[in-house]
C-alpha cells in the first residue's frame, strides 16, 4: 500500500504570449509545497512528471523546497489537453453571433471558460475532435497507463509513495476515473483545481482509491491567502 501524490503545476502565465511558463508566484507556490513535504519527512520512491515546461519548472521548484527528490521519469500522457485547439474547434462548430470579448477582461475571461467547458464536454462525448488532438478515449487510456506505472515503480522500488506533477486536465480525469464518475464529470473537477494543489490516491497492486482532492496544505497560513490561484 502506498500513496500517489498528484500535484497540479504552479500558476502559469495565463493571458501571456507563452502560457507554458511559471509565474514568479507559481514558483513560490511549488517551493512552499516542497518545504511542507520536507518538514514532515515525506520521501518518495519515484517521481513522474509531464513534459511541458510548466511541469518541469514546477517540479524543479518543488525539488528546491524539498531538497531530496529522486530523478523524475517524464511521461507525455501527463500533459494537458490543448485548450486553444478546443476553443478554435468550438468556435468553428458553434460560431458566435458576436465576436468574443477581450479575454483579458473579466467578461472575456468568463466567456472563454464557458466556451472551453462546452468544448471539453463535446470532446469527451466524441462530438468534437480538434485537429492535432487525440480522441478523448485515447487520452484517458494514456492517463490510466501513468497510474499503472506509478504502482509498478513503487513495487519495483520496495514500496513507498510516488509523486506525480501534471496539469488540471489529467489530474481531474484520473480522479473521475478512480471514482467511477460518469462521462464528463471530470470537466467540472478540472475547472475547480487550484494551482499547486495536492490530490492523493492510496493504492495497492490492484487499484487506486481517492484519499483527498484539490488541497493546499502548504498555503494555509493567513499571509498566503493571496497565493491561492486557479489559472
Amino acid at each position: 500500500m502506498g500513496m500517489l501524490h498528484l500535484v497540479r503545476h504552479g500558476q502559469a502565465r495565463f493571458g501571456s504570449d507563452d502560457y507554458d511558463r511559471l509565474s514568479e508566484l507559481g514558483t513560490r507556490q511549488c517551493e512552499a509545497l516542497g518545504r511542507w513535504y520536507a518538514a514532515r519527512g515525506q520521501g518518495f520512491a519515484a517521481v513522474l512528471c509531464g513534459t511541458l515546461t510548466r511541469h518541469r519548472q514546477s517540479l524543479a521548484a518543488l525539488a528546491e523546497g524539498h531538497g531530496a527528490l529522486p530523478a523524475a521519469l517524464e511521461f507525455p500522457s501527463l500533459n494537458e489537453y490543448d485548450s486553444d485547439a478546443l476553443v478554435r474547434a468550438a468556435l468553428q462548430a458553434w460560431p458566435p453571433a458576436e465576436p468574443l470579448p477581450d479575454p483579458h477582461t473579466p467578461e472575456g475571461y468568463r466567456a472563454h471558460f464557458r466556451l472551453l467547458r462546452r468544448a471539453l464536454a463535446a470532446w469527451t462525448a466524441g462530438e468534437l475532435q480538434p485537429p492535432g488532438m487525440p480522441r478523448h478515449a485515447d487520452w484517458l487510456a494514456g492517463i490510466g497507463a501513468a497510474l499503472d506505472l506509478a504502482r509498478t515503480l513503487a513495487a519495483e522500488r520496495g514500496g513507498g509513495d510516488v509523486l506525480l506533477v501534471s496539469s488540471g486536465g489529467p489530474i481531474s480525469t484520473a480522479t473521475a476515473h478512480v471514482m467511477g464518475a460518469p462521462g464528463d464529470a471530470w470537466v467540472e473537477l478540472n475547472l475547480r483545481l487550484r494551482n499547486s494543489a495536492l490530490t492523493e490516491f492510496s493504492f495497492n497492486p490492484r487499484r487506486h482509491v481517492l484519499h483527498s482532492f484539490n488541497t493546499l496544505p502548504h498555503l494555509l497560513a493567513p499571509d498566503r491567502a493571496d497565493w491561492i490561484t486557479y489559472t
